[in-house]
């Protein structure tokens, strides 16, 4: 049993394993969210549950936030009885949720004020990662504060690595995630345009995998696409948001107009709570 109290708030798809992760290895954890009967399944598992944002801030050493997007972040964090509305000076924060640059570096500076210290560290992986402690996490922040975390983070997933100053980790996952935009918008092209010229679609993704071209998330999403069936495991709407914000922090390649605009497409048409692999739905 460790003996570093941790508060979790942001329980879903993706927290609720990682706060078991925590649980399994022996980390007390207390959680936090919004909708209560989300905490059921930690909570049977061992959580406490918290009274609010600001008691678990003040009663736990090093709390980490998981929610979807820069505002909830913000509030979170900065709401009214958020994190950091109570005595919480010493205390080490952990945003893993994924946002832009700046709003990490705002996020920092709140901490800061009120004598805390903040880390950014967005984790790259889905549900069947999370649930495999098989995470890539990619930490922004001060070194001694990454060591502070490292055992968390190491209870999380397969690799952690301190990129740079808060704002780095952040870039890294919108990077890693244009990537992912990139692969599975070309996998649906390939397959769409094969199939178009007499291919069938297991042949197609048969040539994909076990060529050059095969990855691990290509071979993950190839089920979905011969099933043309795609329950979240990372909805199309989360990636959409990513595309957007590498977008307004500057990206200008070839590709990222076109791309961002297909999801956000894909969205627009209804999609944005399925896989992301239902951009083969939408181009289809």
């Amino acid at each position: 049993m460790s003996n570093l109290k941790l508060g979790w708030a942001g329980l879903g798809n993706m927290g609720n394993p990682m706060v078991s992760n925590l649980l399994k290895v022996g980390f007390p954890v207390t959680v936090y969210n919004r909708t209560r009967e989300k905490e059921k399944e930690v909570v049977e598992a061992g959580a406490t549950s918290a009274a609010s944002l600001q008691q678990m801030a003040i009663d736990n050493d090093m709390v980490l936030v998981m929610v979807s997007d820069d505002n909830a972040a913000k509030e979170i964090f900065t709401g009214d009885n958020g994190l950091l509305s109570g005595e919480v000076s010493g205390k080490l924060f952990i945003n893993v949720s994924t946002v832009s640059p700046e709003t990490s570096k705002i996020l920092e500076q709140a901490c800061q004020k009120q004598g805390a210290q903040f880390l950014e560290a967005p984790v790259s992986g889905s549900v069947k990662p999370a649930q495999d402690r098989m995470l890539i996490i990619l930490v922004g922040g001060k070194e001694e504060n990454y060591q502070k975390a490292k055992p968390v983070f190491d209870a999380l997933g397969k690799l952690s690595m301190l990129v740079g100053p808060v704002g780095a980790g952040s870039a890294a996952k919108l990077a890693i995630n244009y990537f992912l935009g990139v692969t599975l918008q070309g996998l649906a092209e390939t397959v769409l345009f094969a199939q178009a010229n007499g291919v069938k679609v297991e042949d197609m993704l048969t040539i994909v995998n076990e060529g050059a071209c095969g990855s691990g998330i290509t071979k993950t999403k190839s089920p979905a696409i011969q099933k043309e069936e795609f329950p979240a495991a990372f909805a199309l709407k989360h990636l959409t948001k990513d595309l957007r914000l590498a977008k307004e922090q500057g990206i200008q390649t070839p590709l990222s107009t076109p791309i961002y605009d297909s999801f956000k497409q894909a969205q627009d048409k209804g999609l944005g709570d399925q896989d992301v692999m239902a951009i083969y739905s939408f181009l289809k």
